[in-house]
């Protein structure tokens, strides 16, 4: 019998503070395209924005709830403590010098026998870069990140979990993920796709988190469409969990489960994507609204903050 297989990470969702500054950090700073601005589903006085490769593709989107007034929160247990990006071999001198002239602290760390840099954004959310073979080269360019430099997607995401032992179950008995080394402290897990596929899981319990701004709020897996995603809720359920129903996100519908390490899981299909209601080239320039907001635009539209994808201008000396 062959072993159900997530592909890989399709995204992973966080909450920042200032609208302005989280643009300014991935699009400004690290070059990500604004694929989709639109709102939380949930909270309609919140942003919902997506940024990742020319076209969003799963593995390399990362979304925001952008909230100015939101409390701080506190990485540890049941979060993904670590965001990774895959950038081209031979890129780490270019974004070293480019995070040092954004006057950004960059740390050299290793784990598993690759080496990183490693930063936080403005709202402490960590962040790594990674070199990788793997991957399609990004064909978006931005703010002056060259195309043999840009961003790729994810690297993978490195987990935090208040129970690691049962976290490495759901990764490799649910998730079907391949356990492929362990070593300075953490377990490697990863899929078949090419980005967003290594998982790192610290093999030591860590110590609650508490959400907020300068967290991550879930991680989302990939299944290939609806179909898949029905067996994936079927699975879930089988293992023991409670998968929420299929949720409509509007470019992928959602299922939920919160492991027993304390984090929140997402299983999200690939289609239909972020053109469904804008043109490939036009991706991100409008606020966009399902059905059910549009005929509140107006009153939605005045309680947003304005802001907009810049380049970002270096102190001089």
């Amino acid at each position: 019998m062959t072993t159900q297989q997530t592909a890989g990470i399709h995204h992973i969702t966080a909450f920042v503070g200032d609208v302005q500054r989280n643009a300014d950090f991935y699009a400004g700073i690290l070059g990500l395209r604004l694929v989709k601005k639109t709102i939380n589903f949930d909270a309609p006085e919140v942003y919902h924005l997506y940024f990742g490769n020319e076209q969003g593709a799963p593995g390399t989107i990362i979304t925001f709830f952008p909230w100015s007034t939101g409390r701080k929160g506190r990485i540890g247990g049941g979060q993904v403590g670590i965001t990774t990006y895959a950038v081209p071999a031979g890129s780490f001198g270019f974004w070293e010098k480019r995070l040092a002239d954004y006057e950004i602290p960059v740390t050299h760390t290793t784990r598993i026998g690759e080496s990183y840099l490693s930063f936080a954004d403005y709202d402490g959310l960590r962040i790594e870069l990674v070199e990788r073979e793997d991957g399609a080269p990004s064909a978006w360019t931005f703010g002056g990140v060259p195309e043999e430099h840009a961003i790729k997607g994810f690297g993978g995401a490195v987990l935090f979990s208040t129970n690691p032992e049962r976290t490495e179950d759901t990764l490799a008995r649910t998730l079907g993920l391949t356990r492929i080394a362990e070593g300075d402290g953490y377990i490697r897990f990863r899929s078949g796709a090419d980005i967003g596929n290594i998982i790192d899981l610290k093999a030591s319990p860590v110590p609650h988190g508490s959400g907020g701004t300068g967290t991550v709020h879930h991680i989302a897996w990939r299944a290939k469409d609806d179909a898949e995603q029905l067996e994936w809720s079927e699975k879930v359920f089988g293992d023991g969990y409670q998968p929420t129903p299929v949720q409509d996100r509007q470019y992928f519908n959602a299922i939920y489960f919160r492991e027993e390490g304390g984090i929140l899981f997402e299983i999200a299909t690939d289609p239909p994507g972020f053109a469904r209601d804008e043109a490939p080239e036009a991706l991100g320039e409008k606020l966009m609204l399902p059905a059910w907001y549009e005929p509140h635009r107006a009153a939605i539209e005045q309680n947003l903050p304005a802001f907009e994808v810049r380049e970002i201008g270096v102190k001089k000396a």
